[in-house]
């Protein structure tokens, strides 16, 4: 491993991908799956329906999967962000919560 920077000894002793890899893997093996964003919402929330239109948009334009769960029929997730909804998930990480910044969504799911 003479040569290698830190980065790539700890990854390669490590041995474990991080799943947050973009692009071509090691030996022209097919890109990463797409990034995943999760809305966490409730029928007749207003902030939900306004968080669902820019998360779709955004996911469009990034080529990343949307999905959206309704916090009322889960209850793990009602008790974690009752008090937050709409929420945003990243690969499963809270992004943000109440209100959507297009560009900041833009940004996390940038290469």
């Amino acid at each position: 491993m003479a040569g290698m920077t830190p980065l790539l000894r700890r990854t390669k002793k490590d041995g474990a991908a991080t799943g947050r890899e973009r692009g071509p893997r090691a030996g022209g093996a097919d890109p990463a799956p797409p990034r995943c964003v999760t809305l966490i919402s409730k029928p007749g929330c207003h902030l939900c329906d306004d968080a669902r239109v820019v998360v779709e948009r955004v996911c469009a334009q990034a080529g990343a999967v949307f999905e959206e769960k309704d916090i009322t029929t889960d209850d793990a997730l009602r008790d974690a962000y009752w008090e937050q909804i709409p929420v945003v998930l990243v690969d499963g990480e809270q992004h943000t919560f109440w209100r959507v910044d297009e560009e900041r969504l833009l940004r996390a799911l940038a290469p």
